[in-house]
């Protein structure tokens, strides 16, 4: 299908409410592009430890919305300017001009799909639900892992490292918990591994549909893992929700920067003898997170690599 794509030039803080009317006249999944620099809340959202640095804001943003080519543009665009120009009774929104444009004929919203395929972690194999298995593969550990649009594949180095200590570490009747669960693609593989049961938690409402979705592509029972939204953190009530002295494996593939405060918490939710697989940082953070480890009283019992990101495990003695 084509796509009608319309371009409204506005101001930086006038988006907010632009969108908003938009929304009133029925138009929603807005794309911004401008060139505001990262709040504080964004940055702790990132999965980056290094941010990039941007343009220099201009004060100038353009929001981007699509009508498909059935749709009566010219009854809907008359209603958008209407709209605009009651709004700019109240507040400066810039020139709010709209340029239209048309897309190529396919699906924009799944284009990133062309760029995730089949891959290997040494012996599993990440199948994602448009690809199929090849016969000579039907004898491998195969994962079904669709991220969506929001979490990771299992493609980044932190993921994979997290993957090869899970199988070194993960025994039959385990119990793990999954810090920061995104697509659940740690918790799957400790179940596929011989886990009896995973709790997963994450900052995302979004993760709850993605683990959803993962664990009936891969026929996990239900009941085998668990998701919750929350911060454990400093969120008593999620530290309650998951239970103390519970986990024989805890794994976070997160940010040295969360790993720091998230590590004296997670103790309490290991048993003794159980495995810490911390992940997400970068090797010239690798100190920091040692440091941490021991800090909270854990043993440190190695730290494995690949390109420049590190895992650190430790164990509960």
């Amino acid at each position: 299908m084509k796509w009608n794509r319309f371009t409204l030039k506005t101001k930086t803080e006038a988006e907010d409410m632009v969108i908003c009317t938009l929304a009133e006249e029925g138009i929603e999944g807005v794309e911004i592009q401008d060139k505001q620099p990262l709040t504080q809340e964004d940055k702790a959202q990132m999965f980056v430890d290094i941010m990039p640095e941007g343009p220099e804001d201009d004060g100038i943003a353009y929001l981007n919305f699509y009508l498909d080519e059935d749709a009566d543009k010219e009854e809907i665009l008359g209603r958008v300017r209407k709209a605009l120009d009651g709004l700019k009774e109240y507040m400066d929104i810039g020139d709010a001009t709209i340029e239209e444009s048309q897309t190529e004929d396919k699906d924009w919203i799944n284009n990133w799909k062309e760029y995730f395929h089949q891959f290997y972690v040494d012996d599993i194999l990440i199948v994602p639900s448009w690809e199929e298995v090849k016969n000579e593969d039907r004898d491998k550990m195969i994962l079904h892992i669709d991220p969506g649009t929001a979490f990771g594949t299992g493609m980044h180095e932190t993921t994979q490292l997290v993957i090869r200590q899970l199988k070194k570490y993960v025994t039959k009747g385990a119990k793990i918990l999954d810090v920061g669960t995104g697509s659940g693609i740690l918790g799957i593989v400790a179940l596929k591994l011989g886990a009896e049961k995973v709790t997963g938690t994450d900052l995302d409402p979004c993760a709850v549909s993605a683990v959803a979705e993962n664990k009936e592509a891969n026929g996990i029972p239900e009941e085998a893992f668990t998701m919750m939204i929350g911060n454990i953190i400093d969120d008593k009530n999620v530290q309650d929700q998951v239970g103390y002295e519970a986990y024989d494996i805890v794994a976070a593939n997160i940010l040295a920067d969360v790993l720091v405060p998230l590590t004296p918490v997670i103790v309490n939710h290991l048993k003794k003898g159980g495995y810490y697989l911390t992940s997400g940082i970068l090797d010239v953070k690798e100190e920091v997170v040692c440091e941490a480890v021991k800090k909270a009283g854990l043993t440190l019992v190695e730290v494995t690599r690949q390109g420049e990101w590190c895992c650190v495990t430790a164990r509960k003695d």
